[in-house]
């Protein structure tokens, strides 16, 4: 395991002016060569970088020199400016769709007329008209590629910028030097329409570019804006920016929580869908956590504020999709690699074809294959290959309550083949709860459950206040319980309305006391890794209650499903065996390690990966968290602790084990979608480069095809959307 050095620290940089992963390609190369740099990730799609550096050597503001010198612009890029950055891009968005309107109008009879002598009809138009209309989109629409191939260049590297640029220029010179020989078989409607379909190709790019990042300005939206604050006996509002941690708020039915707190007063359920993804409303009553941008459902309640602005469980979530959307997954290597020679290997195709063809096949169909050449290659659907399924797919985990944190584990979980789930709080509920009620003919249940939770009362044993929690579900009422006396290690008695009833185990009642005792009730439940508490009033057994720590409903489905995807399951626990293998026989669990201590767990794990395994640990509790950060894959459970959570690298806000399955199957989805999206990538460049050289593909079409790849790209990840979550 690497050790970070303690005064690394981390900036994120908003970066402008990257066309394609060669761009970011170079922006990295150049960073990451600054004294005191330790490492940099420049995201395309997201447009940003995160940069590690050691601040006595270096600072943001020789960072933002180095992006400068690469050819770009960049300025540190702050949570508060999230906002700012969104409506940016919008207004850019909106002058861009003018632009391309612009461009298509001035195309559009340059087109006609290419059509209309294709088909013999001669030229619509004078050739001086045809220059007068190209020339607006070769340097007023074109003048982003210009702009970017300048930078591009000026940095000491070339982009996709630079092959629009040089094959648009090349055709629009070449026309007009015709103009000027009286000539009428001009180029004006090749380098027009290749600079507007690149144009509308990077709006498309720009539109399913923002709805791939979209988790993150949908997250930013659930906030609250008003709170309505009690101060001094007195109700206001006030924006949920000023409020204070201690701050009294009340919240009313179909309002959002503002703020993470405890509800000080009142009762009411609480849509907590956001976080969790679980659809059914969470009953809360007075000292009951709620999380800000929760809706309240039912009835008012008064909340007491203990955390705000980046503190928040809903700020904490942001941080983590938008650290997991910037990072790359270690499939992208290949593309950044291959992107960072691609343009200048283009480059150098292109000039062979244009002398190839101008000695042995004509100057003029030279030119048309040179263009195409350069107008075709453009790399932007290898860039957005990889980063784009990466951001749909920890945006939709984020939806669903899969928070994970780094493309890299995104990757790494689908080839999970070994997952091992700590017992209790993950396969169980992590607290014991009344299983079962067995009652003697001498008394009802509700009786014997009465008498059970009137002793219990006065008791804090966790068995104690199972029992006690069960016959307030009731709606019981047991009688006042005196002269009440617990026996360590064996139970309590008390006296009720004259009669001495003893709630303990076995070995009080039966040994010691000598009252007789249903013994094959009892063994059947110890059988199933059941605690039979006993019941006896006066010498007289009443019944036995049976308490366990219960099996989630959904870990049986769970085993069973990740079974059905060929991996091994493990169950860990600190257990006896005899508990544990009752326990892994109700969900279907065939290898168990029981009684490992908590020290221990690590090196069961480390075991397992020595075997070769690729292991996911799925744990809980502050004694999972070592285990955890062994495994190849870290799951934590939403109801763990925030130690668990930090050591993990896929954090579950639902407490309930189908989230294993579905981050497992969200991995495999979003690397299926990489591969497709790399393979017509790849597929894409390697059939058109060759068509484009022997002079089949117009311009034209180079340049359709090439802004079609792109968006094709971006639309495939977006199809993860659609993907259904049990």
């Amino acid at each position: 395991m690497a050790i970070e050095e303690p005064n690394v620290r981390e900036a994120t940089f908003a970066i402008e002016g990257m066309t394609c992963a060669a761009c970011a390609a170079r922006i990295e190369k150049v960073v990451g060569r600054v004294k005191g740099v330790k490492s940099v990730q420049v995201n395309l799609v997201s447009e940003k970088g995160k940069v590690a550096y050691l601040p006595g050597v270096t600072s943001e503001q020789d960072i933002i020199q180095a992006v400068e010198k690469a050819g770009y612009s960049a300025h540190v890029f702050t949570e508060d400016m999230e906002k700012h950055e969104r409506e940016k891009k919008a207004r850019a968005h909106r002058r861009e769709l003018y632009t391309f309107t612009f461009s298509v109008v001035l195309t559009l009879p340059l087109v006609i007329q290419m059509f209309a002598m294709l088909a013999g009809a001669g030229a619509l138009m004078p050739s001086w008209v045809s220059l007068i209309l190209a020339t607006p989109v070769q340097f007023f629409v074109g003048w982003r590629f210009y702009k970017g191939a300048y930078h591009s260049l000026r940095g000491g590297a070339a982009n996709m910028d630079v092959l629009v640029a040089l094959g648009t220029s090349v055709a629009y010179v070449y026309s007009v030097a015709l103009v000027a020989l009286g000539r009428t078989d001009t180029y004006f409607d090749s380098s027009a329409t290749v600079v507007t379909l690149i144009y509308m190709g990077k709006l498309l790019e720009s539109r399913a570019k923002r709805r791939s990042s979209s988790a993150i300005e949908q997250l930013a939206k659930l906030g609250a804006r008003v709170a309505h604050v009690i101060r001094d006996g007195e109700e206001f509002d006030v924006p949920v920016e000023e409020l204070q941690v201690g701050d009294l708020v009340r919240v009313r039915p179909g309002e959002k929580v503002p703020a993470d707190g405890v509800i000080a007063d009142g009762a009411t359920s609480i849509d907590e869908s956001f976080l969790t993804g679980e659809s059914m409303p969470v009953a809360k009553q007075a000292g009951s956590p709620v999380v800000g941008a929760s809706v309240n459902q039912t009835n008012a309640f008064t909340m007491m504020v203990t955390k705000v602005g980046a503190d928040t469980a809903l700020a904490q979530v942001i941080r983590l999709v938008d650290a997991a959307q910037g990072s790359k997954a270690p499939v992208q290597r290949l593309a950044d690699t291959i992107s960072g020679i691609f343009v200048p290997i283009v480059l150098g195709i292109a000039f062979v074809t244009f002398f190839a063809w101008g000695i042995f096949g004509g100057w003029t169909h030279a030119l048309v294959a040179a263009v195409a050449v350069l107008v075709i290659a453009c790399p932007c659907s290898l860039g957005l290959a990889t980063p784009t399924a990466i951001m749909v797919g920890t945006g939709l985990g984020a939806e669903h309550g899969i928070l994970i944190k780094g493309g890299e584990h995104l990757e790494l979980a689908h080839k999970v083949n070994t997952v091992v789930l700590d017992k209790t709080g993950t396969i169980t509920a992590g607290k014991p709860s009344v299983i079962d009620v067995w009652s003697a003919e001498a008394a009802s249940e509700a009786d014997l459950v009465r008498l059970a939770a009137a002793l219990e009362a006065q008791s804090e044993h966790p068995l104690g206040r199972a029992i006690v929690e069960y016959a307030r579900e009731r709606g019981g009422v047991w009688p006042e319980a005196s002269e009440v006396r617990a026996v360590p290690g064996k139970g309590i008695e008390a006296n009720i309305d004259g009669h001495v009833v003893r709630v303990g185990n076995r070995r009080w009642i039966a040994e010691e006391l000598y009252i007789q005792v249903p013994d094959e009730r009892l063994a059947a439940y110890e059988s199933e890794a059941k605690t039979a508490v006993i019941v006896a009033s006066d010498d007289q057994i009443m019944g036995v209650i049976a308490i366990a720590d219960a099996v989630k409903p959904d870990a049986k489905q769970a085993v069973e499903r990740l079974r059905a995807m060929g991996i091994d399951v493990w169950m860990v626990t600190g257990d006896n065996e005899r508990t544990a293998e009752a326990v892994a026989s109700q969900v279907g669990i065939d290898h168990v390690m029981a009684s490992v201590l908590p020290q221990d767990k690590v090196g069961k794990v480390a075991e397992l990966k020595r075997r070769g395994s690729v292991v996911a640990m799925v744990g809980d509790g502050i004694n999972d968290a070592p285990a955890l950060a062994e495994a190849d894959i870290g799951i934590a459970m939403g109801t763990g602790t925030d130690i668990a959570m930090e050591a993990a690298d896929i954090a579950l806000m639902r407490s309930n084990l189908m989230g294993v399955v579905n981050a497992i199957e969200l991995s495999k989805a979003t690397m299926r979608k990489i591969r497709q999206n790399l393979f017509w990538a790849f597929f894409y460049n390697v059939i058109g480069i060759p068509l484009a050289a022997a002079g089949i593909l117009n311009p034209m079409i180079a340049g359709a095809a090439m802004a079609l790849s792109s968006v094709s790209v971006v639309s495939n990840s977006l199809l993860l959307k659609g993907r259904r979550f049990d």
